[in-house]
């Protein structure tokens, strides 16, 4: 029995996120990761308490931990990115879906990267992004509607 209540906590935690509660999920992770702490159940509880009690440090070591535990689970990497997402640290979230999409198509962290938009390639590709030529000229083309 016990085990039945440890699967509807964690299957009631993950909808709860799926449909953007996380105050919910967090007490349902809470409880599930009291009777027996999974790799899947630590991940999702480390984006409930990053999203909800802002406690970065600690879920990014939980986030962590499970994909040390469980290295091909995609899943980690997208808690790992929103996470990163939600501490400001757009460039690691990105770098972090990209990790999860090589382990497999997933399709909520082809959703994660398809709602922080996709960037133009730059006008001079020889050059860097970041280079003045090519942000004048990135700048100047959308003026002009070329791009």
């Amino acid at each position: 029995m016990p085990t039945a209540n440890y699967n509807r906590l964690v299957r009631q935690g993950i909808e709860a996120i799926e449909h953007g509660n996380t105050l919910m999920a967090l007490v349902h992770l809470e409880e599930a990761a009291t009777l027996r702490a999974t790799p899947t159940v630590n991940s999702y509880l480390a984006y409930c308490l990053a999203k909800e009690r802002r406690q970065m440090q600690q879920a990014v070591q939980l986030c962590l931990e499970a994909i040390r535990q469980e290295p091909g689970n995609s899943i980690h990497a997208l808690n790992l990115g929103r996470i990163y997402l939600l501490g400001g640290n757009k460039g690691r979230a990105i770098q972090t879906f990209r990790k999860g999409l090589k382990l497999g198509r997933n399709q909520q962290i082809i959703k994660e990267i398809k709602s922080l938009g996709l960037r133009k390639s730059p006008p001079l590709s020889s050059l860097d992004r970041d280079h003045p030529l090519n942000k004048f000229l990135g700048i100047a083309f959308s003026k002009l509607g070329f791009r």
